[in-house]
């Protein structure tokens, strides 16, 4: 993609203190964009980010999705949106799955509303493949704001609207993967929840091409799916170990945990069949059928697009040399193998 499109252009990133808006600013400091704005409830986190880029284009803003007025205030004169707040711990929101509905749900709908009303270009919501299938709080939640934005863009005349949906990041904030060395530092076992298990894996800059992607390339809304190799639980443990010279480190199994699948979808049975294949994505467009069923009484939907249902059991699976050398591509995982003494 371009760098150019957002020369001189004001990019705001909700929930911006996470893994993704570091891996944007990464991404875009060094090019002619002129503003990025950080919005996020974490005052520590964003003084954090302030003392390490050190970088006059980022601004940040303290607010809460949640709160319609502190959106309104740090979204004007802005020209795109990445909406990356959101409640994302599967456990946490089985037990608070109100909160979920706050900040997933009632939260995209504010930052809709207000980028709207202040005229944004486009905006990009982050989904997951949790919002496939749900079984948990955190994926019911996703799924409806998938639902809320897809019902916004059909709305929107000028703010265009649209989506992406991905895996696991590998190393995000709360993954497992950081768990993983961290019990291998302190000799701990290592803890798997169910050694077969899949879950698709990406890094953090797929995950920014993906919602890159989207910018350049979505119809108002779609969600925009990207095509993620997977592993299974004891396949990325076993390649962790490895890797940290630590082969033989015990291994607990705990057991499933609340809210936990066998394996993710990333693309629906049912989606597929609007869906379309586009090489290393997958498109799903925007239903636009209106209110008026009474003509699909009478004529149904005969065209069908033969895809099938895309999850972490059919898509590619990987070993654990090639999980090695996909881990291997993360700056974090050469911080961690220093602070082991193996490079």
């Amino acid at each position: 993609m371009a760098d150019t499109i957002f020369d001189g252009k004001t990019l705001m990133i909700t929930g911006g203190t996470g893994s993704f808006g570091n891996a944007v600013l990464r991404r875009f400091l060094d090019t002619g964009i002129s503003e990025i704005r950080i919005f996020s409830r974490d005052e520590k986190k964003q003084d954090d980010m302030r003392h390490h880029y050190n970088n006059n284009k980022i601004k940040y803003y303290i607010g809460d999705v949640r709160d319609i007025q502190s959106v309104r205030n740090a979204i004007q004169g802005v020209d795109y949106v990445f909406h990356a707040a959101a409640l994302k711990q599967v456990p946490s929101c089985e037990f608070f799955p109100v909160e979920a509905v706050k900040t997933n749900v009632l939260g995209t709908e504010n930052v809709l509303t207000a980028a709207i009303e202040a005229g944004v270009k486009k905006v990009i919501c982050l989904s997951t493949d949790k919002a496939a299938y749900p079984v948990n709080a955190m994926g019911t939640s996703k799924a409806m704001m998938e639902k809320v934005f897809v019902a916004k863009s059909r709305n929107s005349t000028q703010t265009v609207i649209c989506g992406t949906r991905y895996g696991n990041v590998m190393c995000s904030r709360g993954s497992v993967i950081p768990l993983f060395i961290d019990q291998l530092r302190e000799g701990k076992p290592m803890t798997v929840t169910e050694p077969t298990m899949t879950r698709f894996i990406m890094s953090l800059e797929e995950a920014v091409e993906l919602v890159l992607y989207a910018f350049e390339n979505a119809n108002p809304g779609d969600i925009m799916v990207q095509k993620a190799p997977a592993c299974t639980i004891e396949v990325l443990a076993q390649a962790v170990r490895e890797l940290f010279g630590r082969p033989e480190a015990e291994v607990k199994v705990i057991g499933i945990r609340h809210g936990e699948k066998m394996y993710e979808t990333l693309l629906t049975n049912e989606e597929c069949a609007r869906a379309f294949d586009e090489g290393g994505f997958y498109r799903v467009p925007c239903d636009n059928r209106d209110l008026n069923y009474d003509k699909y009484f009478v004529q149904g939907n005969q065209e069908r697009v033969k895809l099938k249902e895309f999850n972490s059991n059919n898509t590619e699976i990987l070993d654990v040399e090639q999980v090695k050398q996909k881990l291997l591509k993360l700056d974090y995982i050469h911080e961690e193998l220093k602070e082991f003494g193996l490079e």
